[in-house]
């Protein structure tokens, strides 16, 4: 099946790395490929933009990274969520399912 490709929107990245570490610790990397692979390629997450909001998010407190030594002897950064990060995935789930109700309601038919 073909899907059309949809780079994912600024304010939603946020939620969907903060959803992805729920999982445990990933690499950059890992975290596009988490989210392109569970959207069966719908959403493609640009590392142009994965990278700044990677930081943005540290900054912020919600995730926090170390460097780490993988299994190929390679060494990578590694993300992880921080309580703070899970209150704010908490939140920002919320409000997204608000909106999604919201836009259904106007898309609904009129029921006679």
């Amino acid at each position: 099946m073909l899907h059309k490709r949809v780079e994912v929107l600024h304010g939603t990245l946020d939620m969907l790395i903060l959803g992805t570490l729920l999982r445990g610790p990933v690499h950059g990397h890992g975290i596009a490929r988490h989210i392109q692979r569970t959207t069966e390629d719908v959403l493609q997450v640009d590392h142009g933009s994965l990278y700044p909001a990677l930081n943005r998010l540290e900054r912020k407190g919600w995730i926090r990274s170390n460097w780490e030594d993988t299994e190929r002897g390679r060494q990578m950064k590694f993300y992880r969520l921080t309580p703070a990060g899970r209150k704010q995935l908490l939140a920002e789930e919320s409000e997204w399912k608000q909106l999604a109700r919201a836009i259904a309601q106007v898309l609904r038919p009129l029921e006679d």
